[in-house]
């Protein structure tokens, strides 16, 4: 059975026992615990992980051996070290303090430890609890993403630490729709292409400052025009047609006129397309180039067209070239001035005639 239930609580009888070895206390007298006024130790100890850790007892001089202890385990029993972990050090063992330090404290650490002082032939022990706070750590997030418009989509984010961090979700997209969720699951149903972009997983507990992780949600939608205008250019002159889509992934285009495609290196015409738009250029418009142009946007979700008219206007004449600011548009103008010169001649010669 042991001594005085060891079977329920072995670590405490343990340590009775290796008090009693080391005080060389009769088997009869009791160990008592919590003293009210001696020997006095710290409050709860609470420091991060990897940090050191300070266990101190006060004591004075009525007491003649000291220990710290650890659930079974004996530490330091005065100044002899008695267990093998490096990391366990005496800080001091005066008349007044007893302390020991335990650097780079991990979570195995974390739990009671006693000091024990032995005083009158009567061991007295105080308890102290050594609390380890842990930074928060992702462990496991989703990958990206790659969903069709109005799939249903679930982003994981797990993360240690101690105490455990609360779990936020966040999309941070250009497009975002203030969308924050405060769970380790984000649930998306119906996803819509406003819904795409990044999504952002943070874990806080306060240790620490947030540690934050990033996954890419990619939502595949077929193409829409989004801009396509007629335009109207005078002959020999160049013109431009230009069609605008939005897609994922990027459409491809193709243009035509009536039912026939028109495809680049086809003479005094030219197809320029890009990831979201595409351009017909034509160097040098003839009266042939004039009509109805189809442009055709397409990708593996589907296609859509816009048509789009290059009509004629007439050539700028020097008639509606641009003029300053204040100009007078009169034909008659310089004829009216001429006339003005005219009737001014008689009344000069008479002037003069009258001076003679």
């Amino acid at each position: 059975m042991g001594v005085g239930g060891c079977l329920v609580v072995p670590w405490r009888c343990l340590a009775v026992l290796c008090l009693r070895l080391l005080f060389l206390v009769p088997a009869g007298v009791p160990v008592r615990s919590g003293d009210a006024t001696f020997p006095k130790a710290m409050d709860n100890v609470t420091v991060r992980q990897g940090e050191s850790a300070t266990l101190r007892c006060s004591v004075d001089n009525r007491v003649t051996r000291v220990a710290w202890l650890n659930r079974s385990s004996i530490l330091y029993a005065g100044n002899d070290k008695w267990c093998l972990d490096p990391r366990v050090v005496l800080l001091s063992n005066t008349k007044t303090q007893y302390s020991i330090q335990i650097q780079d404290v991990d979570v195995y650490d974390e739990g009671p430890y006693t000091c024990s002082v032995q005083t009158d032939n009567h061991p007295k022990t105080s308890r102290v609890h050594l609390i380890v706070q842990v930074s928060p750590k992702i462990v496991e997030i989703s990958s990206d993403i790659s969903i069709n418009e109005g799939g249903n989509i679930s982003l994981t984010c797990i993360a240690t630490g101690r105490p455990d961090p609360t779990i936020t979700w966040r999309h941070i997209s250009p497009k975002a729709v203030g969308f924050v969720s405060e769970d380790e699951y984000l649930e998306i149903t119906g996803i819509t292409k406003e819904q795409s972009g990044e999504y952002e997983c943070s874990a806080s507990n306060d240790v620490a400052a947030p540690v934050v992780r990033r996954v890419k949600v990619t939502v595949n939608y077929p193409p829409y025009i989004s801009d396509a205008k007629s335009t109207g250019v005078p002959v020999g002159q160049k013109g431009i047609l230009q069609c605008e889509a939005s897609a994922v992934p990027a459409a491809e285009f193709q243009w035509y006129k009536d039912d026939k495609r028109l495809v680049e290196g086809q003479k005094g015409v030219k197809v320029e397309s890009k990831a979201f738009f595409s351009r017909l250029t034509f160097f040098n418009v003839s009266e042939q180039d004039y009509g109805n142009y189809t442009c055709v946007a397409s990708n593996k979700l589907g296609n859509t067209n816009v048509s789009i008219i290059l009509y004629e206007i007439s050539e700028p004449t020097s008639s509606t070239l641009f003029q300053g600011p204040g100009a007078v548009h009169d034909g008659n103008n310089g004829t009216s001035r001429r006339a003005g010169c005219i009737e001014l001649l008689p009344l000069l010669l008479l002037h003069l005639l009258l001076k003679f």
